[in-house]
C-alpha cells in the first residue's frame, strides 16, 4: 500500500467500525487503556469482547460492571456512554484448557475480526509451571480458538521488548526460541516442583527472569504457527509507564516498576535505588504503546502478511537517563508531596550492588524495622506492617535492578514505517511518536497521577503536605548537620591517633639505609 494522501481522512476509525474486537486482559492496566482508545476514537466499532473469569468470588459479569466505572472511562461516560454498551463478558480464562470457553462463548466469538491477547502473569519470578501455562500455553489456547473464527483479520499478541534481553542490540524480528514448548512440557511432568524451583535459574539463564523467558518462548510459539486466514503480530512495549495524553495525563493504575519508584520516593520510604545513573531509561507511555496496537492492527489486516511482524513500542528517539527520571521524580514529589510521608523525599542511584545493599540497609530497612518495633511499642496499629513494606521495598528493587543497570538499543523501523504510512488526520487521533514527548511535563503529570489516580489523594491536601514537607526538610537538614558533626568528631579523635601510631614507622622506612 502507498503512503496516504496528508488530505485524506482518517483510516482506523474506519478499519474498526462494524467490526467486532475480543480483547483478554481488559481489566489490566493496558486493557483499559486499549478498551477506552478503542471506544473512544472509533464510535462505529462493533461489539467488544472481554473476556473474564470469576476472580476473588466476583463472577465476570459483576466485574464488568466494576470495570465500566473505572476512571480510566470517564470522558467516554461523559461524551458517548452509550459506548459503553458495547462492552460483552465472554467467561472464560486463559489458565484453562480452551480457554475454560464453552460451546455458547465460542458462538458469541464466530464474528470476532481483531483479538488483541494482553493477559499474562507479570509477576518476573512466578514459578516456571505457572509463567509457562499463562504465559505459552494460554498463546497456543488463544491461537486454537483463532482459527476456529471465520471473520477473524487480526491477532496482535503483547509481549515485552526484554523477551530478549541477553542480548543488547534488539530488532524487529522473533528470535530463536530459548526452548520447545514440547520439551519444557515434559520436564515440567518428569520433576517434581521442588527440585524444578532449584533449577529454575540455572535453566532458563542467560534469561534473567521466568516472566522474560515465556514471552521468549511464546514469542516463538507463534512464530512456528503455521499461517492460517488471519495476520499475526507482536508487539514489545519496553517499560511501561503511566499516559502521556489518553484518557488523561498521568493515568496510572498500578505499582510496577517506575510507579514503585515514584510512591516509594514520594511517601520517603526509599531513598536507595540499584541503578545505573547514565543508562537510559526506555520509558513508554501507555497511551502511545496502546495507540501502536491499534495501528499495528490495521496495517496487518490491511497487507493479509503471511509473516509475524514484531513492533518495538519504546522510546529509543527520545530517551531520558535514569539520573534525569530520578532528579524529575524527586523535584515533583517534593512540589507535589503525598499525604503522610514517612521522611522527606530523597534518593541515592547506585550501581554497584554491594554499595547500594549497605545504603538500603541504613537508610531503608534498618529504619523501617525500628519505626515498626515503635509502633507496635506504642500501641499504633498500622494498616500495613512497616516490616512487610521493607520486604516489598526489596523485591520491588531486585526486579527493577535487572533493567535499570543495563542498556539496551531497540530497532523501531517498523514502528515508524506504521506512523508514516498513517494519514494527518489518523496522527492527530493516534500518536505513536514518541518525540512528542516531553519529560519534563511527562514526569510532572506522572507524579501528579500517581497521587490522583493511584494513591487516591485529594489535591485540597496539597498545601497541608507542603508545609509537612517543609517539617521534614528542617528535620533533614538538622540530621545531616548532626551526623557531619559527628563524622567530624571521630575523625578529629580517630585520625591524630592514627598519624601518632604510625608516624615512627613511616619514619623508618623514610630513613636511608
Amino acid at each position: 500500500m502507498s503512503a496516504p494522501e496528508p488530505g485524506e481522512g482518517p483510516l482506523l476509525p474506519g478499519f474498526y467500525a462494524g467490526r467486532a474486537v475480543l480483547i483478554t486482559g481488559g481489566t489490566g492496566f493496558l486493557g483499559k487503556v486499549l478498551i477506552e482508545r478503542l471506544l473512544y476514537t472509533c464510535p462505529e466499532v462493533g461489539e467488544v469482547h472481554l473476556l473474564l473469569r470469576d476472580k476473588r468470588g466476583q463472577p465476570p459479569r459483576v466485574r464488568l460492571n466494576q470495570l465500566k466505572q473505572s476512571q480510566a472511562f470517564d470522558n467516554v461516560r461523559a461524551q458517548c456512554p452509550g459506548q459503553l454498551d458495547k462492552l460483552r463478558v465472554v467467561c472464560g480464562d486463559v489458565a484453562q484448557p480452551r480457554l475454560g470457553l464453552d460451546d455458547a462463548a465460542l458462538l458469541q466469538l464466530r464474528e470476532v475480526s481483531v483479538v488483541f491477547h494482553s493477559a499474562a502473569t507479570v509477576k518476573f519470578w512466578e514459578s516456571l509451571e505457572t509463567a509457562l501455562h499463562q504465559n505459552v500455553t494460554s498463546v497456543v489456547a488463544l491461537m486454537d480458538l483463532c482459527d476456529q473464527l471465520p471473520k477473524l483479520e487480526a491477532l496482535v499478541h503483547v509481549s515485552t521488548a526484554y523477551s530478549n534481553a541477553e542480548r543488547r542490540h534488539i530488532e524487529e524480528r522473533v528470535y530463536e526460541a530459548p526452548a520447545q514448548l514440547a520439551g519444557l512440557r515434559a520436564m515440567l511432568d518428569a520433576l517434581p516442583p521442588s527440585l524444578l524451583d532449584d533449577l529454575t535459574a540455572r535453566y532458563i539463564a542467560p534469561k534473567p527472569n521466568t516472566y522474560v523467558f515465556s514471552k521468549a518462548v511464546a514469542e516463538a510459539t507463534i512464530a512456528q504457527r503455521p499461517r492460517k486466514h488471519y495476520a499475526t503480530a507482536i508487539v514489545r512495549p519496553s517499560i511501561v509507564v503511566s499516559s502521556h495524553r489518553h484518557p488523561f495525563p498521568g493515568w496510572i493504575e498500578n505499582l510496577a516498576g517506575p510507579s514503585g519508584v515514584v510512591v516509594g520516593c514520594g511517601k520517603g520510604l526509599v531513598h536507595a535505588f540499584n541503578l545505573d545513573l547514565a543508562a537510559r531509561a526506555d520509558l513508554i507511555p501507555v497511551d502511545i504503546t496502546i495507540d501502536t496496537m491499534l495501528a499495528v492492527a490495521w496495517e496487518i489486516a490491511t497487507d493479509k502478511s503471511g509473516e509475524v511482524r514484531v513492533y518495538n513500542s519504546c522510546s529509543q528517539q527520545n530517551p531520558i537517563t535514569w539520573r534525569a527520571f530520578r532528579d524529575r521524580v524527586v523535584r515533583n514529589v517534593r512540589a507535589h508531596p503525598f499525604d503522610h510521608l514517612m521522611y522527606y523525599p530523597f534518593t541515592f542511584g547506585i550501581k554497584n550492588r554491594y554499595v547500594y545493599k549497605t545504603l538500603e540497609l541504613v537508610l531503608q530497612t534498618v529504619p523501617l524495622y525500628v519505626a515498626d518495633y515503635l509502633a507496635r511499642l506504642c500501641g499504633v496499629k498500622l494498616q500495613l506492617s512497616l516490616v512487610t513494606v521493607s520486604e516489598r521495598l526489596q523485591a520491588m528493587n531486585r526486579v527493577l535492578a535487572f533493567f535499570a543497570t543495563r542498556e539496551w538499543y531497540f530497532s523501531t523501523r517498523n514502528v515508524h514505517a506504521l506512523r508514516r504510512r498513517l494519514t494527518r488526520a489518523d496522527r492527530d487521533i493516534y500518536n505513536l511518536d514518541v518525540c512528542s514527548v516531553d519529560w519534563d511535563e511527562h514526569v510532572r503529570d506522572f507524579v501528579k497521577g500517581t497521587r490522583k489516580f493511584l494513591l487516591k489523594e485529594k489535591d485540597d491536601n496539597i498545601p497541608r503536605a507542603r508545609r509537612f514537607v517543609e517539617r521534614l526538610r528542617r528535620v533533614h537538614q538538622f540530621v545531616l548537620l548532626v551526623l557531619s558533626a559527628l563524622v567530624y568528631r571521630l575523625l578529629t579523635l580517630l585520625l591524630p591517633r592514627f598519624v601518632f601510631r604510625t608516624a615512627p614507622t613511616l619514619a623508618g622506612l623514610a630513613a636511608p639505609h
